[in-house]
């Protein structure tokens, strides 16, 4: 293998793909980066076999070949080089990278040992519009479960309905949910209805690889043989697969009425909520609310610490009342929520609360309440 290319084009690509690489100990081949010489273009992927992420770079190559490289000094040498333009040059030592005055060699792994990440694409099942991806899969995927244990509750179900796409994320504590989402996005032509439940880390990652690829369609595919899941967008693929458990039945818990309503603003009661977690992390991160005609008092107390309480303008409908909540919860919500202006709906001190954006009705965020009394 013998090729050239410009350093600033590898290093846009190299950090993106290192989020594929393994962080546990596992196989050696896991924390390498798998490196293709081809006409015009390197490829270089990475996997930990959960996810896998691969990415073109053009490149001026001479002789075609391939090797695996280990990640992390790769990265950081790269990051450190000063030259504009780098070669890459496999040799009886290793693969040895050169530039301006400089010359690294590092040790490899034969590229046999690499697993691969897809036989084929699959069907293609969607076109996802780039500035739908953040604006929607943010609203949701940070309600997912971090628990690997629990399947069904690590990912986000993306659900074709009559008037688009319904996304909807739970951890069992809160639920995140989005109608009529994905807006300019186009289902392929096929008769079965999209609906797959798929890992928020992916999510999480096809929201970093819209923001680093920049403008263009996301591509999306499905292998029914072997349950993958495959985004596409110019020289850039990320793979994953689906998961195979069934998603809970949300629409039991999302209450139907409620006896009192309040709207706010967001950054104001985001600022309240902050300054009550310096106080609630001491005390299992619990904020309380008590909901009055025209206000809403925050308050944090923690006896080994101190206390807080600030108020926050609100217009409030039916009676008044109070209600806590994990501090955290708030806070992923207030800070993934793009309207100005919120409503909170509840029933009760032991009952779901509910957030909805008032300028877009199509989504709500439920989290479950914590007894009030605990948080006195």
């Amino acid at each position: 293998m013998k090729t050239s290319l410009i350093t600033e084009n590898l290093q846009k690509k190299i950090l993106f793909v290192s989020h594929a690489i393994s962080t546990r100990n596992q196989l050696p081949i896991l924390l390498n980066f798998l490196i293709e010489a081809g006409e015009g273009k390197i490829t270089i992927s990475a996997t930990d076999l959960e996810i896998g992420i691969t990415a073109d770079i053009p490149a001026k190559t001479e002789k075609e070949g391939s090797i695996t490289v280990p990640a992390k000094t790769f990265t950081e040498i790269l990051g450190n080089t000063s030259s504009s333009k780098i070669n890459m040059e496999t040799t009886q030592e290793g693969l040895a990278l050169t530039g301006e005055g400089e010359k690294t060699v590092f040790q490899t792994i034969p590229t046999d040992e690499f697993p691969k990440l897809y036989k084929d694409k699959g069907k293609q099942i969607m076109v996802l519009k780039d500035e739908a991806i953040k604006k929607d899969f943010s609203k949701v995927v940070f309600a997912a479960s971090l628990d690997s244990e629990r399947p069904a509750l690590s990912g986000v179900m993306i659900k074709e309905e009559k008037d688009g796409f319904l996304l909807v994320a739970t951890d069992g504590y809160r639920l995140s949910l989005k109608k009529q989402a994905l807006q300019g996005s186009k289902k392929t032509k096929t008769e079965e209805m999209v609906s797959m439940l798929v890992p928020a880390r992916i999510i999480r990652e096809l929201i970093q690889m819209e923001k680093d690829s920049g403008d263009g369609d996301i591509r999306v595919y499905a292998s029914k043989e072997k349950n993958q899941i495959i985004f596409s967008q110019d020289d850039t693929v990320l793979i994953g697969r689906l998961i195979e458990a069934e998603f809970p039945d949300y629409e039991k818990i999302i209450p139907t009425d409620f006896s009192t309503k309040t709207i706010f603003e967001r950054d104001s009661l985001q600022k309240a909520i902050k300054a009550g977690y310096v106080f609630a992390r001491q005390t299992a991160g619990i904020i309380k609310m008590s909901i009055k005609k025209n206000k809403i008092s925050v308050s944090a107390n923690a006896p080994s610490v101190g206390k807080n309480l600030i108020e926050v303008e609100a217009k409030t409908t039916g009676e008044e009342n109070e209600i806590a909540f994990n501090a955290r919860y708030l806070l992923d919500f207030l800070s993934n929520s793009t309207s100005e202006t919120v409503s909170f709906e509840m029933n009760g001190p032991l009952n779901p609360g509910v957030f909805r954006e008032v300028d877009d009705p199509s989504f709500m965020h439920l989290i479950m309440p914590i007894r009030v009394q605990e948080a006195a």
